[in-house]
């Protein structure tokens, strides 16, 4: 190993990369995980100085904010002894994560990157080796950001989603280009985030008291009389297209959001659309729900929007001062590439 290699903190959570197949089907197993890390991987040590933690093992289906605060906190404790960090994550939940650590670790100044596979480490046709290979030599570079790296991508955190199930190329990033494009040598995008000189700060704090209402032809109103409105705080609309919703007869959402802002519930719309911006000046259903008090989403993804909201919940803020944070861009959730 060179003497100049840098140090880098590999978080082990668990996910498809740490299964193995059994007669009972794949399955989480630390100590099968760590000896095919070990003893089938030896090349990483050639990147950078690793050291390993298992800091808990999950089905990524099983990830909540109680893991996001625990993530947080590793890294802050940590970041005066290593200057990268790479998290082996499960693929289903991994944005949700990465966006979440985009709004807890503020002013970062080390890259955090993220990745898992598509199929387990200990199989031979599995994407790990080369999704890890490529996630340890990246937090060696000047990436200031959480990231995702996957199939030789690598994309800003809180602007990627899963696309695919089946496919080695499971992760896109709609609305922003690539932070890196990894081939014979790796090539840096011009919008990886700066540095700064301000203090390092960890806040890892979520508020759970939201709801996602995917909007659909018949969905009917009163179904969402249910909804208790007293404990919830935000009311997230998955909307058709631009950020449109019904509006007209039985089926108008318009009662049922008058009746959220009435109850002090903010009200958020995101689209079914992947790629583009909400506009909820552009047709009458927006400027509707607009003329209410509803927000939009722009071009934020789903897990953006989801983990911006809980965060900015947990602090807690008035009225004003969360409408304007929420449309503010905190961490590159919001930065156009226009």
């Amino acid at each position: 190993m060179r003497e100049n290699m840098k140090k880098i903190l590999l978080l082990q959570t668990g996910g498809t990369i740490s299964m193995h197949f059994d007669k009972a089907g794949t399955r989480l197993d630390p100590k099968k995980w760590s000896n095919v890390l070990y003893k089938e991987m030896p090349e990483l040590q050639q990147i950078a100085h690793i050291e390993i933690e298992n800091v808990f093992f999950e089905d990524s289906s099983d990830i909540s904010q109680d893991h996001w605060k625990i993530l947080s906190d590793k890294i802050y404790q940590n970041s005066d002894f290593f200057e990268g960090f790479v998290i082996l994550h499960g693929t289903d939940t991994m944005a949700y994560t990465a966006s979440a650590l985009s709004f807890s670790l503020k002013n970062l100044s080390v890259p955090v990157v993220m990745t898992g596979s598509q199929v387990p480490m200990s199989e031979i046709r599995s994407d790990a080796r080369r999704n890890l290979v490529n996630a340890v030599e990246l937090a060696t570079l000047p990436i200031p950001e959480v990231a995702v790296c996957f199939n030789d991508h690598l994309y800003r955190g809180n602007r990627c989603s899963k696309m695919s199930i089946g496919d080695f190329d499971a992760f896109a990033s709609p609305n922003f280009p690539t932070l890196a494009e990894i081939g014979i040598k790796i090539k840096l995008s011009d919008k990886i985030r700066p540095t700064t000189d301000l203090p390092f700060e960890c806040v890892p704090r979520f508020d759970d008291a939201l709801h996602v209402i995917r909007i659909h032809p018949g969905l009917n109103p009163e179904m969402l009389d249910c909804l208790d409105l007293s404990r919830t705080k935000v009311i997230i609309f998955e909307a058709f297209g631009i950020g449109n919703m019904p509006i007209k007869g039985r089926y108008s959402m318009l009662p049922f959001v008058e009746k959220c802002r009435n109850s002090g519930c903010h009200v958020i719309i995101t689209s079914q659309a992947a790629y583009d911006s909400i506009d909820l000046d552009q047709y009458e259903s927006g400027r509707a729900m607009k003329s209410l008090g509803a927000l939009s989403a722009g071009e934020m993804t789903m897990e953006a929007t989801i983990t911006k909201t809980m965060h900015l919940l947990a602090l807690n803020p008035n009225e004003k001062k969360f409408r304007e944070r929420f449309t503010a861009d905190l961490a590159g959730e919001r930065e156009s590439d226009q």
